[in-house]
């Protein structure tokens, strides 16, 4: 596939990201979708009480059509060529899409009750468990129905390891866990979508040098929508994108990897996400285990960032750079092995 299919797709999908901020924010601040802020976060993010949330529509909408665009356009060249890609595929990047759309679903829901309730905390940590649980274990029996049926994990320069029926369980639980670290990394303007892009274009790369060209048109959208998304949402944030947007990209993420089937490309490609939750679950265990103390000033750790004095624009810097050197060693990894 030509590389000037993609560049219409991350133009495309950019434009309609950007353009949606302009009718989208003046709807949600009509409606009163404003953030309540978590009362023990930093002090001064009251300041962005009630900033527009559920702003993730945009790069979910100018996603969606780039996608589109994106794969009518590669179709209609594969069938000029006389060479029709395997409709599998599609259903693949449909499976793929769905998973992503289902989870921006839970968050929209989230958000939600937040919204309506001015509560900060939303759907009960369980309610979202099951929910996340179910669509888990439903996209991965999709991916077996459509041919992925290996239950090998790859250790780059070591080979595959077959877990056997202990595949599934374990992977129901990497899913659960990325897509809620995406939505832990979202808490300073522009963190989250600054890690996506990069993590998307990682994705690029790689999904290029596998052939999986859907999946490369699917990426590109994602990080065309993510950096119009940006123009509106750097700080200082004139809307964040809420669980409808950090939840689908946490969906995107995942399927993306995993139609891969590199899952520690994945973790690698991911690792600043999966800092994020980690620091949250050592935070919480180390104040256990001696009864009151921190580990770190504040949890997910760009907080503990921001507490040692990084601005966000510091932060979304240098967690963005970490994922860029993340990214090009995944692809690195994938080129050697």
């Amino acid at each position: 596939m030509p590389f000037w299919i993609n560049l219409i797709v991350a133009l495309v999908s950019f434009g309609v990201s950007a353009v949606t901020g302009i009718f989208l924010i003046p709807l949600l601040k009509k409606l009163h979708f404003g953030q309540t802020i978590y009362e023990k976060g930093p002090a001064w993010h009251k300041s962005k009480q009630g900033t527009p949330m559920m702003g993730g529509f945009m790069f979910i909408i100018g996603t969606a059509i780039a996608v589109a665009v994106g794969y009518a356009i590669f179709r209609f060249r594969s069938a000029d060529a006389a060479a029709l890609p395997d409709n599998t595929n599609f259903y693949r990047l449909i499976a793929g899409f769905g998973f992503a759309l289902l989870n921006a679903g839970i968050g929209f829901t989230d958000d939600y009750i937040k919204a309506v309730k001015k509560q900060n905390l939303g759907l009960r940590a369980k309610q979202k468990m099951i929910m996340q649980l179910v669509l888990s274990c439903a996209f991965l029996y999709v991916l077996y129905l459509l041919g992925d049926h290996s239950t090998a994990i790859r250790f780059p320069f070591f080979g595959d390891v077959d877990f056997g029926i202990f595949y599934y369980p374990i992977m129901v639980l990497y899913l659960i866990f990325l897509t809620n670290a995406v939505n832990l990394t979202d808490g300073v303007d522009g963190l989250c979508g600054s890690v996506t892009v990069i993590a998307a274009l990682s994705f690029v790369m790689l999904c290029a040098a596998m052939g999986m060209w859907e999946y490369s048109i699917f990426s590109m959208a994602l990080a065309g929508g993510c950096l119009g998304f940006l123009v509106w949402n750097l700080h200082p944030a004139k809307v964040f994108m809420g669980d409808t947007g950090s939840m689908f990209l946490g969906g995107a993420v995942c399927a993306i990897g995993f139609a891969t089937h590199r899952h520690l490309l994945l973790a690698l490609i991911a690792v600043v996400y999966i800092a994020e939750a980690l620091s949250v679950v050592i935070q919480v265990t180390y104040f256990k285990l001696t009864k009151g103390k921190r580990l770190f000033k504040m949890s997910p750790i760009h907080h503990h960032f921001e507490m040692c004095g990084f601005s966000e624009y510091k932060i979304v810097i240098t967690f963005s750079a970490a994922a860029l050197i993340a990214g090009v060693g995944a692809n690195l990894i994938y080129n050697l092995c």
